[in-house]
C-alpha cells in the first residue's frame, strides 16, 4: 500500500500548459500517475502529452472526477487555485508554490479543514509513491518501491536522503514532502499517524529543520502513539539563532526551534537522529533490527 497517492487516484493539475507543468505532467505520466485533466485558463481544448485541457478546473471537474489537484502554479496564483479546487471538493490538494503569503495559506488551509480537505504546501516537493505514481516535481531517480516511509520539510535534503537509502537497498513506501513554509496545510503528526496506520510501511524517516514546534510536537506523537521505529535527521545543527535558512519556517527565534531543542525531544521519544545523511540508512537498519 502507500499513503495519499497510489496508481489509482486521478489528478487535475492547475497550470498545466506553462513550462514547468508540461514538463513535470509528462514525468509524471512516465511514473504511472492518472493525470485526467489540465488547467490553464485561455488554453481550453488543447491538449498537453494527451492530458485534455480546460479553461477552468470548474469546467475539468465536471468532465473528470478528481482525487487530487496538483497546482503548479505561481504563488500569486495559488490562493484562487486552491479557493477553486476547495469550491469542487477535490479531497486532496498540493501546493508546490514557494512565497505564498502566510495570510493567503492561512485563509485556505483554515477553510480546507472545515471542509474535510487535506492541503500539502505550500512549498512542497510533492508526493511520491515509488512504483506506482509521483504526484510533484521530485526527481523519481532518487526512489525506489519499498516499505520505508519517508516526511520531510526539506525538499533537496529528502531526495539526498531517499537516494541513500534507495543506494543501501532501502525502499520507500511513500515519500511526502510537507513543505517548509511558516503554515502548512500538512504536518508530520499527520504523516506520522497515515505511515503508522500503513500495513506497508515498517519504518519512517522524519526530516525536519530548526524553527518552530513540528519537530517537537512529532516527537511527543511518536513517544505517545508510534510503534513502528523512526529515524531523523534535522538540518541546521549550527544554524546562528534569529537568521531564517532558506525556508520561511526555518526561524530560531527567543529560543524556539533550537536543534539542540529538537535533538532532545526526538531521543527522550526514542528516536535516533544522523549527524549527517549518509548515517540514516545505518541508524535505520539498527532500528529495523531491534523491531
Amino acid at each position: 500500500m502507500a499513503i495519499l497517492l497510489d496508481e489509482n487516484k486521478k489528478v487535475v493539475v492547475q497550470g498545466i500548459s506553462g513550462k514547468a507543468g508540461a514538463f513535470h505532467t509528462r514525468e509524471m505520466l512516465r511514473q504511472g500517475t492518472r493525470v485526467v485533466a489540465g488547467v490553464s485558463p485561455g488554453k481550453g481544448g488543447q491538449s498537453v502529452s494527451g492530458v485534455p485541457v480546460y479553461d477552468s478546473l470548474r469546467e475539468a471537474a465536471s468532465a473528470h472526477a478528481a482525487d487530487i489537484a496538483l497546482l503548479l502554479v505561481p504563488a500569486a496564483s495559488a490562493k484562487d487555485s486552491v479557493l477553486e479546487a476547495i469550491d469542487r471538493g477535490i479531497p486532496l490538494i498540493v501546493v508546490i508554490a514557494e512565497g505564498v503569503p502566510v495570510h493567503d495559506t492561512l485563509q485556505f488551509v483554515t477553510l480546507a479543514r472545515k471542509r474535510g480537505i487535506r492541503i500539502v504546501g505550500p512549498n512542497s516537493p510533492g508526493i511520491c509513491s515509488p512504483g506506482k505514481a509521483k504526484l510533484g516535481i521530485m526527481p523519481t531517480h532518487a526512489f525506489r518501491p519499498g516499505n520505508i516511509g519517508v516526511v520531510s520539510r526539506s525538499g533537496t535534503l529528502s531526495y539526498e536522503i531517499s537516494a541513500q537509502l534507495t543506494r543501501n537497498g532501502l525502499g520507500q513506501s511513500t515519500f511526502v514532502g510537507i513543505g517548509g513554509d511558516l503554515v502548512s496545510g500538512t504536518d508530520f503528526v499527520d504523516c506520522l499517524r497515515l505511515f503508522q496506520d500503513d500495513p506497508d510501511t515498517r519504518a519512517v524517516i522524519l526530516i525536519g529543520e530548526v524553527g518552530g514546534v513540528r519537530e517537537e510536537e512529532a516527537a511527543a506523537f511518536i513517544r505517545e502513539k508510534m510503534t513502528k521505529p523512526v529515524v531523523a535527521y534535522i538540518t541546521g545543527r549550527l544554524a546562528q539563532p534569529g537568521k531564517r535558512m532558506g525556508h520561511a519556517g526555518a526561524l530560531v527565534m527567543r529560543g524556539v526551534g533550537t536543534y539542540g531543542g529538537k535533538l532532545q525531544a526526538f531521543q527522550e521519544a526514542g528516536v535516533r537522529v544522523a549527524e549527517v545523511p549518509a548515517e540514516v540508512p545505518e541508524l535505520l537498519k539498527i532500528a529495523l533490527a531491534k523491531v
